[in-house]
């Protein structure tokens, strides 16, 4: 059996808490590319154009482990290639990221609304991940699970990496109790409690996730906890983590969470353009916008290091429920 390579260290820091991109050279049997400027040209001019790769190359941005690439230099197949991309300007998302726990091993974070958790689309530097990173001095931090960005709570990011496969395969195999709350209207004739299980598929660049027959891969208790006038605030207990499972779960029983923007009423209407899309929104109007009310509150697990029972607790509270501590 062929025995991989091992990837050497990044000759490059993080920048923001964003780690520089790693590209290898491929293989060139046709000899295509005589330098490493005409691989980089071909790679990355659909992206930014000929003139910004001659710029970034002029300016000593592409590194390898020997140091700068210059962009005369041969092409070799198999080397590595360093770089940080340039990144668009983000608007601050302006909540701060709470630590409920932190040792050698773990961080147990409570992220606001509206900050993503990890880097992706337009929000790269304004994510709860680059943010612990360059706030806690953690370069090799990384989540063992993420929380869609419109939703608050509790996250558990990983401090080494000798560490990340255990936390990780806590989560995907469901030995994580988690407990979410959310605020959505009362309606006495929804039984409740009640364990839904459902088929859920989300196609990928389709906002919305949508219920459709067949085996059920989704399953969520709801229990009603409390209720005020037309609202309650309910108890959400995910045994599996589907896309948008809770939102489209208490969607479809008639009881939307309140201020979802992709699931105010059920079934979804499948056109993009009926619905809001809370990321074609300006950040402004996100941050002044009602937040979804659906917050991690609970994250309980035995820990897979030293075999101790965990259990966290938000400091968070929902806003349309608020009676002590921080509004969510």
């Amino acid at each position: 059996m062929r025995r991989r390579s091992l990837v050497p260290p990044a000759p490059l820091p993080q920048r923001d808490g964003i780690d520089p991109v790693r590209v290898r050279l491929p293989a060139d049997p046709e000899g295509v590319w005589g330098t490493v400027r005409d691989h980089l040209v071909d790679r990355f001019q659909g992206a930014i154009g000929v003139a910004r790769v001659d710029a970034m190359l002029g300016a000593g941005r592409f590194v390898g482990v020997e140091g700068v690439l210059r962009g005369s230099e041969p092409y070799v197949a198999g080397r590595y290639v360093w770089f940080h991309r340039d990144f668009a300007p983000e608007v601050a998302v302006p909540f701060e990221v709470g630590i409920v726990y932190r040792d050698e091993r773990i961080v147990i974070a409570d992220k606001p609304h509206f900050l993503a958790t990890t880097p992706r689309g337009r929000h790269i530097t304004e994510t709860a991940l680059a943010r612990l990173r360059r706030d806690l001095g953690l370069p090799a931090l990384q989540p063992a699970h993420r929380l869609d960005r419109l939703t608050a709570g509790l996250v558990l990011f990983v401090v080494r990496p000798e560490d990340r496969g255990a936390y990780q395969g806590l989560f995907s195999g469901r030995r994580v109790r988690k407990e979410y709350e959310a605020v959505a209207p009362y309606d006495a004739a929804v039984a409740l409690p009640v364990t839904v299980r459902s088929r859920i598929v989300k196609e990928r660049g389709v906002m919305a996730a949508r219920e459709e027959a067949g085996a059920a891969n989704a399953e969520s208790r709801i229990e009603l906890v409390e209720r005020r006038g037309g609202l309650g605030r309910y108890r959400l207990l995910p045994a599996t983590g589907r896309t948008h499972q809770l939102r489209v779960h208490m969607a479809g029983l008639g009881l939307p969470i309140l201020h979802d923007p992709v699931y105010p009423v059920y079934p979804v209407v499948r056109d993009p353009d009926s619905a809001p899309d809370p990321a074609s929104a300006s950040d402004t109007e996100d941050f002044a916008a009602p937040p979804l009310q659906l917050l991690a509150r609970v994250l309980e697990f035995t820990d897979p290091v030293d075999g101790r029972v965990r259990r966290f607790e938000s400091g968070l509270r929902l806003v349309e429920w608020a009676e002590e501590g921080p509004a969510a």
